[in-house]
């Protein structure tokens, strides 16, 4: 099962199943390969739920634009091996819901969006760590493109649930 499978109407789990959540035109972008729009947040934490493979968020010009290329370090240059990419699919350890650990990792990603790239979804094999210790993805698969909706949804959610000034000292 891919993970476009995992969030469809034959989707089993515990949440409500997809097929009962209203469904809209799907919105395609330029360059997105046909990836359906996700417009709520909560649907996308249901698909990370969901997805019997890990899936990233990518912010760039969408997978036409990445599929014949590699991420760069923008400070030494180096071109890395793979897509630059920030895990949606929560660590083990994370005992708070999906949904906040989506909305966290959107927030501290979304910045890199602007008029002509957006973030988009998807999944593949790893193949390293960039930089900033990022996972970096090879054999990339376009799962969805996300509408500003759901950004904005993340930074309100982040604002609410996490304290942004702590730092982690005692």
């Amino acid at each position: 099962m891919t993970a476009l499978d995992a969030a469809g109407p034959a989707a089993a789990g515990p949440a409500a199943p997809v097929a009962s959540v209203p469904r809209q035109t799907p919105v395609v972008l330029p360059g997105a390969d046909g990836a359906r729009t996700l417009d709520r947040l909560a649907r996308v934490a249901r698909l990370v739920t969901r997805s019997q493979e890990p899936l990233y968020v990518r912010v760039s010009h969408g997978p036409s634009a990445d599929r014949c290329t590699v991420s760069r370090d923008h400070e030494s240059g180096c071109v890395l091996p793979g897509l630059s990419v920030n895990p949606l699919t929560p660590e083990p350890w994370w005992d708070r819901p999906v949904e906040h650990w989506v909305a966290r990792q959107l927030t501290q990603y979304a910045h890199l969006a602007d008029d002509e790239s957006y973030a988009w979804l998807l999944t593949g094999e790893v193949s390293g760590r960039g930089p900033d210790c990022e996972p970096l993805l090879v054999g990339v698969r376009p799962v969805a493109v996300l509408a500003d909706t759901v950004l904005d949804e993340a930074r309100a959610l982040y604002a609410q649930a996490f304290d942004q000034d702590d730092r982690g000292e005692d």
